[in-house]
């Protein structure tokens, strides 16, 4: 998901079903979509400029799209998986499941460096989605709870959101969701 200037976008995942969508916020209908390719697993999205771009799961292939029109711009290629996607305004932060961070240039896509995410002495594995906040870069840990607080310059994790007590605040308010 990213948010930006009241605008939600969303990269949708399954293959056969993979798409870039603008949605309503309030409401939750598709505004504008774009599929991908069958072959595709949508993952990761950022902006960058005025352009989204977004990852893929397996194939090692991501996209640049014009962000008003959806139209693609160009593809990138880069080693492994795609999960999730950031930018602190300099490079991208990009996450493949593993506890090393890759670090893209904003504008070739290229890789030029890594960033191994630890807490402590421990290494933290199954990093998924990104998002930069003041200064840090936030990563759900897949099939957790958590979110990590990891620090740009080093990759040390300098504090946890524990996000178990929201989700049971959604469930006992809909008895009904399914996880």
């Amino acid at each position: 998901l990213l948010y930006h200037d009241g605008e939600l976008y969303e990269s949708t995942g399954l293959r056969g079903q993979s798409t870039l969508r603008r949605v309503a916020l309030k409401t939750g209908r598709v505004l504008q979509q774009r599929e991908l390719s069958d072959t595709y697993f949508g993952e990761g999205l950022a902006l960058e400029g005025e352009n989204l771009v977004q990852l893929t799961w397996q194939s090692g292939v991501g996209f640049v799209y014009d962000r008003a029109t959806f139209n693609k711009l160009r593809r990138f290629l880069y080693d492994g998986e795609g999960w999730g996607l950031t930018d602190d305004g300099r490079r991208f932060y990009m996450s493949d499941g593993t506890a090393t961070l890759r670090l893209l240039d904003l504008e070739t896509l290229d890789q030029t460096g890594t960033l191994q995410v630890r807490d402590g002495d421990t290494s933290i594995t199954d990093i998924n989605e990104l998002e930069f906040v003041d200064g840090r870069i936030l990563a759900n840990i897949w099939r957790t709870d958590y979110v990590a607080r990891i620090r740009p310059d080093d990759g040390r994790v300098d504090g946890w959101l524990d996000l178990g007590k929201l989700k049971d605040l959604v469930e006992a308010a809909d008895p009904e969701h399914s996880h």
